[in-house]
């Protein structure tokens, strides 16, 4: 195959290792706004440098997105217009007209895109999901979620972000739906912009929490932070009538115990997302290759993110309102051509 990589900022750089690794990847292109950032990691993963224009001349068979946020819709169609497959890191679009645009895009053309949703392909996940679908757990009745970053990202970045519950939680939210099979029908949300002065001045907050309640009844919370010195802390803890099981549980969890009996701190906690979940992208890039190949169906198709997306717009509205707030008020305000399963 020749896949065609666009950005090779942090994620970028990584994916070009995975696929230039990959037994089924003959030829890797990569391009980023920065060429010379392009050459580099085209050198040191045996890629070719080349221009955007140059991926979709050169007669790819598939597309992968790791640019800038603002960029995705576009090449997302242009993939598309090019009946490309297209892999694109999340979101789709930094709001939701540009969202369903870039899903019309897609579907007019009838091509797969699979969106960046990595903790669906991480094995703590996959396990806490088959518990839950098996019965294991008895009927749920709680689930309480949490990402905390170690340090904040630039101050440049937090404009172009979408904000905290967009940017961050939304995986909370996605990860959310895939395990339990439920659907989210109400968020009551709020936050905290104590932290730096920077977000204050990009009109977001650096921590977050959010009550969500699922269509069975079943009662949810995520909480997220930039701030988490201690370390990269990603975990699911869900409780039934039967029995509880934690994700992200482990020797490197930045969490100490107070208890005199309790485990100690950890000696090296996890330090960010990609040494947290690299086996989790691994695969994940691995599935979009069977994908484009044919070989496998799409693990997390544009509706899939469109979902996700209207729980962190609600999210927003209801820190802003500072009210609870269904998700049939945001549903019922896309357009009337939006995908039924939006609504």
């Amino acid at each position: 195959m020749r896949i065609g990589l666009i950005g090779t900022g942090r994620i970028g750089t990584f994916h070009a290792g995975v696929l230039g690794r990959h037994p089924e990847v003959g030829e890797l292109l990569v391009a980023d706004a920065d060429a010379a950032r392009a050459a580099r990691i085209a050198a040191l993963t045996g890629a070719t440098a080349v221009t955007v224009d140059e991926i979709f001349a050169h007669g790819v068979d598939a597309v992968v997105i790791a640019s800038a946020t603002s960029s995705h819709a576009g090449l997302i169609a242009r993939a598309a217009h090019a009946a490309l497959p297209v892999f694109c890191e999340k979101p789709i679009a930094v709001d939701l007209p540009g969202t369903l645009a870039a899903l019309d895009e897609v579907a007019a053309a009838g091509t797969a895109l699979q969106l960046g949703f990595m903790r669906r392909f991480d094995a703590g996940y996959r396990a806490a999901r088959e518990a839950v679908r098996s019965g294991r757990l008895g009927r749920l009745h709680t689930v309480r979620a949490t990402t905390a970053d170690p340090a904040p990202p630039p101050a440049a970045y937090l404009p172009l972000s979408g904000g905290l519950y967009r940017d961050c939680l939304v995986h909370d939210f996605d990860i959310l739906r895939w395990v339990t099979g439920r659907e989210v029908v109400e968020v009551y949300a709020t936050g905290s912009d104590a932290g730096h002065p920077m977000f204050r001045a990009a009109d977001d907050v650096d921590t977050a929490a959010v009550l969500l309640t699922l269509d069975d009844g079943t009662l949810a919370t995520a909480t997220a932070t930039r701030c988490n010195g201690a370390g990269y802390d990603v975990r699911m803890e869900l409780a039934g009538e039967r029995d509880q099981l934690a994700v992200g549980l482990d020797a490197r969890t930045p969490l100490t115990s107070a208890e005199p009996l309790g485990p100690p701190r950890p000696s090296a906690p996890w330090p960010g997302f990609l040494e947290r979940f690299t086996p989790a992208y691994e695969a994940e890039l691995d599935a979009f290759v069977r994908l484009a190949r044919g070989e496998a169906a799409n693990p997390c198709d544009g509706h899939e993110a469109l979902r996700a997306l209207l729980v962190a717009e609600a999210c927003e509205r209801s820190r802003r309102e500072r009210r609870p707030v269904r998700l049939d008020e945001i549903a019922g305000a896309l357009p009337a051509g939006a995908p039924a399963a939006a609504r």
